[in-house]
C-alpha cells in the first residue's frame, strides 16, 4: 500500500521510498525513511494535499509524493489492525 492510500486517522509505518533523484531525495531530507511512523491528520477536500505527523511535526505532502511512499498499516481509525 502506499501513503496516498491511508484512510484519515490511520498510523502507517514507512517501509520504503520509491523515485528517483530530486524526489526521493526530498522525501528523505523532510524525514519520510524507512522506518519512520507516519499518521495522517487530514486530506484535503479534492485529496490534495495530504497532512500528517511524522517525527514529531507536521508535514504536507503532493498525492504525486504521496504515491512513492510504500507503507505498512500500524493502526486503523477504527481501532483495528
Amino acid at each position: 500500500m502506499t501513503l496516498n492510500e491511508v484512510a484519515i486517522g490511520s498510523s502507517v509505518k514507512v517501509s520504503k521510498v520509491n523515485g528517483e533523484g530530486k524526489l526521493r531525495r526530498r522525501l528523505f531530507d523532510m524525514g519520510v525513511t524507512p522506518g519512520a511512523e507516519i499518521y495522517l491528520r487530514k486530506k484535503a477536500p479534492l485529496g490534495d494535499p495530504l497532512e500528517v505527523t511524522l517525527r514529531g511535526y507536521e508535514l504536507t505532502l503532493r498525492l504525486a509524493e504521496a504515491q512513492f511512499v510504500e507503507v505498512e498499516l500500524v493502526s486503523s481509525p477504527e481501532g483495528g489492525k
